[in-house]
């Protein structure tokens, strides 16, 4: 839209936040144990509480950056405010965590399914490409998916933790005999529980409120609070006690240990179910909570992808990416985004022998990425941070960055695939600006901040609300002659409304980039500007609205009420269509939410 802010619905509850943020950051205990034993031993303790404890810290400061940023507070938008290439490089950075996560998510759900080894690595190429197949639809109800999973993946990993407290002993623990530096680089081997903190940051944008805030002064710090702290504490506590429950096993079964490294939750739910309850039970346990994690790493494997998808549409539409990138299918899921989602895990697979290497090129994307959200929000002096949040956020910006800077040297594969992903991404965008006639110039502060799209806002119009028609169309079709026949008798402001359906999960609101144009959307600009030309025939002031959303209702709901119109019209150019539109969901969520104050007009 291009005169008013577009809001998008803010209807996810903290229920729903947390069970989408423990749908990535739970998964982490899956393969982060196993990998700790790999890299340590029966010394892996404490490196395994060290990770923990820097989720836990990591977690604390995303609740400060999701206070600061209501509408969105992702890599993306917290570094933007820094600078654009910045920004360009966090997303970069994420979009090499995400093709990684959903390599590393679809392996390891394929070792809890007991998929033979061999077979993995084709398994997951398979795996893969369904999940792009299905994304060509949208992903409509993945979300959905991945909430029903949270609370069985709760269960069974407090089931696993509770049969093995009898058994938990340090007698098999053993003192780290390695120097500082080894223990480092273990440490920084298995850091793969961070990257759920940037779901949940690009979250805030549709987040509910907290009471008595509203749209122009958003508050969402109980949300957040109620979302992120029992997840943290989960994740933190689970993965302590069941690294404890892994190291509590006598050095005689080292072997087996080293052997199920890929599903050591899953050989944990066995051997302790056996021990408590006899070995039937042990073994369907352990099938139990093989399938029940296997599915939540499937979903993880479907949020990466969407979550890619979203990022590389945003990219394209802020003028990052080439144009072509923003061009949908017949679903409104962008086509060559999907394609790259899809094609780039399934690469990664192909090109990597096992688990414990998708780990290292994980961990530099995901790392990168919170780094680089984490530095640019603690040097932003504009951002009103109490002293001790500050500090805590500058050490932990050091400590990562310290993480970053040793993964780049010490992990060869990590840094050439990180540097092919910034490489790539920053010569598209170099391509798509070319394109686009832009260039870049060096002039003073003063010259920038009297161009800049800012500088201007309080030139924009305060058009009364009193005594307006807001009219919902998709095509020239008789409710806006209708629409404008209204508005010419009751002498009132004509707002025609076009919602361009994406089926896209884009990482942070609408509000805070670049809006989208209705002069460059082909259909929407035939509407617009015959509108506009009738309107002064008729002496009716239209204002052209315009927006791209993933929920068409949601929004005629929002704008109607944000503007406080008289009357809402919504159409059809054919009345069998009209008679479908009633049966579906977007006239039906209309009449049902709208205010009282504000008429309905069906016309068809």
């Amino acid at each position: 839209m291009d005169s008013l802010g577009v809001h998008r619905p803010r209807n996810v509850d903290w229920k729903r936040a947390a069970a989408l943020l423990y749908g990535d950051w739970g998964t982490s205990k899956a393969y982060v144990i196993g990998l700790a034993f790999v890299a340590a031993g029966y010394s892996s303790l404490p490196i395994i509480l060290a990770v923990c404890a820097l989720t836990g810290i990591v977690g604390y400061n995303y609740l400060i950056v999701c206070r600061h940023y209501p509408d969105g507070g992702g890599v993306y938008s917290a570094a933007r405010e820094q600078s654009r290439l910045l920004a360009v490089i966090g997303a970069l950075l994420l979009v090499a965590g995400f093709i990684v996560t959903a390599a590393l998510s679809g392996w390891a759900a394929m070792s809890y399914f007991k998929v033979p080894r061999e077979y993995i690595a084709i398994s997951t190429v398979s795996v893969i490409f369904a999940v792009g197949m299905i994304n060509f639809f949208g992903p409509k109800h993945s979300g959905s998916f991945a909430v029903s999973l949270a609370v069985p993946t709760v269960v069974v990993v407090g089931f696993i933790i509770v049969l093995s407290l009898p058994h938990l002993t340090t007698r098999f623990l053993e003192p780290s005999h390695d120097t500082f530096g080894k223990n480092w680089m273990a440490f920084v081997g298995v850091i793969l529980a961070l990257s759920g903190v940037e779901a949940i940051a690009n979250l805030t944008g549709v987040m509910k409120l907290d009471e008595g805030s509203s749209m122009d002064e958003p508050k969402i710090t109980g949300t957040t609070r109620k979302s992120i702290w029992p997840v943290a504490l989960e994740v933190v506590v689970g993965t302590s006690l069941l690294g404890w429950a892994m190291l509590s096993l006598p050095k005689s079964m080292e072997p087996q240990l080293l052997s199920r490294v890929e599903d050591m939750v899953s050989f944990l739910g066995e051997h302790y179910g056996t021990l408590a309850l006899g070995a039937v039970f042990g073994k369907v346990f352990g099938i139990v909570v093989g399938v029940v994690v296997g599915l939540l790493l499937l979903s993880a494997v479907n949020t990466a992808v969407a979550a890619m998808i979203g990022m590389f549409y945003l990219l394209a539409r802020d003028g990052e990416m080439p144009k072509v990138f923003g061009r949908l299918n017949p679903y409104g899921v962008p086509w060559l985004p999907l394609i790259l989602a899809a094609l780039l895990p399934m690469l990664v697979v192909i090109f990597t022998p096992n688990l414990e290497s998708l780990a290292d090129l994980y961990a530099i994307g995901v790392v990168g990425a919170i780094t680089v959200n984490l530095g640019a929000c603690s040097f932003n002096k504009r951002l009103h941070l109490r002293v001790a949040e500050r500090v805590v956020m500058m050490g932990t910006f050091l400590v990562l960055f310290g993480v970053e800077l040793t993964i780049a040297k010490t992990k060869g594969n990590a840094l050439f695939f990180a540097l092919c992903v910034l490489g790539l991404g920053l010569g598209l965008r170099g391509y798509a600006q070319k394109r686009a006639g832009l260039r870049t110039l060096t002039v003073t502060e003063e010259i920038a901040a009297a161009i800049s799209p800012e500088g201007i806002s309080e030139f924009r119009e305060n058009l009364s609300p009193a005594n307006t028609i807001l009219v919902a169309a998709r095509g020239l079709n008789p409710v806006l002659r209708f629409a404008l026949e209204e508005a010419r008798l009751r002498k009132a402001s004509l707002y025609v409304l076009f919602v361009k359906e994406v089926a896209v999960t884009l990482p942070g609101p609408v509000e805070s980039h670049e809006p989208p144009r209705w002069q460059d959307d082909k259909e929407a600009s035939r509407i617009m500007y015959t509108m506009i030309g009738l309107g002064k025939e008729n002496e009716v002031p239209v204002v052209p609205l315009y927006a791209l959303s993933d929920n068409p209702a949601g929004t005629i709901l929002d704008l109607s009420a944000t503007l406080g119109v008289d009357i809402l019209m919504l159409g059809t150019s054919h009345r069998r269509t009209l008679v479908s539109l009633l049966k579906g969901n977007i006239v039906t969520e209309v009449a049902k939410s709208l205010p009282e104050n504000i008429q309905v007009v069906i016309y068809g």
